[in-house]
């Protein structure tokens, strides 16, 4: 079945989860420009049109749902968010495999894809590892890892490892993940450059709050290269949160996160561009970037709050970079979380599933001039430029 209007999207969610109180409005107007956007520009093919539907009525879904929750459960919201621990850096600048290690620090409680995805009843202790939805997500993934062959080899997927916050504001209608999953860049000029991004850091509360409520510990640990562009927006929500920046040559990742998404968008459309995602990413990257200074200089990131990591120091010795990170953010680094860190790194080889290739000759973007467009940023993080094809 396929819905060509975001208001068929709503009626079916409402339907699925037997409810209409979505707590609110804010997410209307994300919803409605995602829709238009993916219509005029998105170039779907059948599986990506089926795809789009579905996992909007999902995310749709899901906001009923603990929205009902929580409605019938009130004393959800009445247990805040311990300021959290933020990774913010861009993408393929190592957040994720530094993500995965901080996880399995047994103090920090991370949101996991298989919750994430199927929030409601939210997860409970006792069953944690055994919650029949790892199985469902889990068997999701391996069909996605079937039809686009070679992801895993750039991003790890799993229902038990760590999920990003972009899946959690998807539910807002206000995150980087649609236009990184589907061509969609008016929506992304919207979110990146118009859109008030309170409403999504206010239902990411609501959100953990949820998933919180019978699986407490002591801080949250999240993650998102979607922060870079949204820093006043994050820390407006939580003004005590400790960041975590990585950093890496913005070329690097302008060539990488532009490969990604022309594998990534395959599934979707039979019409993808890497020059085309290029163009548009290499822009909206460097904003990120550039946001990610300002914000330094203009004091709404805090020095005291926040640690810096180059991806070259990090990846030569994951270990001593963490170890720079409690040390500065003034939090233990126990015995045990670092041997159950090591013991991930053990069993989860950076080229499990082969190996991410790319280029800059590939982006058709020219060297020169966007070397100059990331000096700023370059020279205030002392950032080195990595010597690449």
């Amino acid at each position: 079945m396929s819905f060509v209007t975001s208001g068929h999207l709503v009626e079916h969610a409402m339907e699925a989860a037997g409810s209409d109180d979505f707590g609110g409005e804010d997410w209307r107007e994300g919803l409605d420009r995602l829709v238009d956007s993916v219509d005029r520009e998105g170039e779907f093919n059948d599986i990506g049109r089926m795809m789009f539907d579905a996992t909007t009525v999902q995310h749709l879904a899901n906001r009923l749902n603990i929205v009902d929750y929580r409605k019938h459960n009130p004393v959800v919201a009445q247990r805040d968010i311990t300021p959290p621990i933020v990774i913010v850096g861009q993408a393929r600048t190592g957040t994720t495999i530094l993500f995965d290690l901080l996880a399995q620090d047994p103090a920090v409680r991370v949101p996991r894809s298989w919750e994430v995805d199927v929030p409601c009843p939210p997860p409970e202790t006792a069953t944690y590892e055994t919650d029949p939805r790892i199985e469902q997500v889990e068997a999701g993934m391996a069909a996605t890892d079937m039809l686009i062959p070679g992801f895993r080899a750039i991003h790890p997927m799993g229902a038990r490892l760590a999920q990003e916050c972009v899946s959690i504001t998807g539910s807002a209608f206000r995150s980087v993940m649609f236009p990184t999953v589907y061509r969609a860049p008016s929506y992304a000029r919207w979110l990146l450059y118009e859109a008030d991004m309170a409403p999504a850091y206010q239902w990411h509360r609501i959100f953990l709050q949820h998933l919180q409520h019978k699986h407490h510990n002591e801080r949250w640990l999240l993650k998102t290269p979607g922060h870079i562009w949204c820093l006043e927006a994050l820390l407006a929500e939580y003004p005590n949160a400790l960041l975590v920046q990585t950093h890496r040559d913005p070329l690097r990742v302008i060539a990488s996160v532009s490969s990604l998404q022309e594998v990534l968008r395959k599934l979707a459309s039979d019409h993808t561009d890497l020059v085309d995602i290029a163009q548009d990413w290499s822009e909206w990257i460097i904003e990120g970037f550039d946001r990610s200074v300002a914000a330094r200089r203009n004091g709404v990131v805090r020095k005291d709050r926040v640690v810096d990591v180059n991806f070259d120091a990090f990846m030569a010795d994951p270990f001593v970079a963490i170890g720079s990170i409690y040390d500065q953010l003034g939090l233990p680094f126990t015995a045990e979380a670092e041997r159950r860190m090591r013991d991930f790194l053990a069993n989860h080889a950076q080229d499990e599933h082969g190996r991410h290739h790319y280029s800059w000759a590939g982006t058709g973007l020219d060297r020169s001039e966007w070397r100059e467009r990331a000096r700023d940023y370059q020279e205030f993080f002392n950032v080195p430029s990595e010597e690449f094809v």
